[in-house]
């Protein structure tokens, strides 16, 4: 019998990843962009064996991961760094590379067993992060579909990382060169909020970020500033 599973993901990426690799796997494979897609009642009528969250922006309900074996891509070693904004936060901590971690989804959050650990590069903008831990998320659910793995308890010291707001793309005093660099290129990213300054009346949005030499060079917006953006 042929197996059904669903895809999640809400950025752009994802689904090219989906249409380039997943939908080439063996079964029924079907994909949802959109958090008022995923309900109870859609699932039941596509059946699936288990739901891939690649990269998800809401809370999942209670009654879907509960009815459903819910696998969750998570950018670092859990249980290391549980919760928001993760590659912002290991970042901002001056690391390099991480793990990308597959988990089942629990009622806490990435708190749940783990299928599955592969080694990924933090390198580049935030952009180009999200869609190499997009393409090795592929990668990853090729092998859960193939080999069933049985998910083990998470085991290690408990690091919980916090959800960073708008506000905190506000360029703070003080950085070196190589610090700005990494908070910009880790802000640097669709539907992410650009690292600002604000400087008589004007806020200065930055991107693609680049460090030449120990001297930073970047693409600069300039608007009105304003308490709303």
């Amino acid at each position: 019998m042929t197996e059904t599973y669903v895809v999640c993901g809400c950025k752009s990426w994802n689904r090219r990843v989906f249409d380039e690799a997943l939908s080439k796997l063996p079964g029924t494979w079907h994909f949802i962009a959109k958090k008022e897609e995923l309900t109870a009642a859609a699932l039941k009528k596509i059946g699936p064996r288990s739901i891939f969250f690649i990269h998800w922006s809401w809370m999942v309900p209670e009654e879907i991961f509960s009815a459903y074996e819910c696998v969750n891509f998570h950018m670092t070693d859990l249980p290391l760094g549980r919760g928001g904004s993760p590659l912002q936060n290991l970042i901002l901590l001056g690391k390099k590379d991480t793990v990308l971690t597959a988990h089942r989804m629990v009622a806490e959050v990435d708190a749940g067993p783990i299928y599955l650990k592969k080694p990924m590069s933090l390198a580049g903008t935030a952009q180009e992060i999200f869609e190499r831990s997009s393409a090795l998320a592929a990668t990853m659910i090729e092998t859960i579909v193939k080999n069933h793995p049985e998910p083990l308890t998470q085991k290690g010291k408990v690091v919980l990382f916090k959800r960073r707001t708008p506000e905190q793309s506000e360029i703070p005093p003080g950085l070196s060169p190589a610090e700005l660099y990494d908070f910009i290129r880790m802000l640097d990213g669709e539907g992410y909020p650009a690292a600002f300054a604000r400087c008589k009346g004007f806020r200065y949005e930055l991107r693609n970020a680049r460090l030449i030499n120990g001297r930073l060079e970047a693409d600069v917006t300039v608007l009105p500033d304003s308490p709303h953006l």
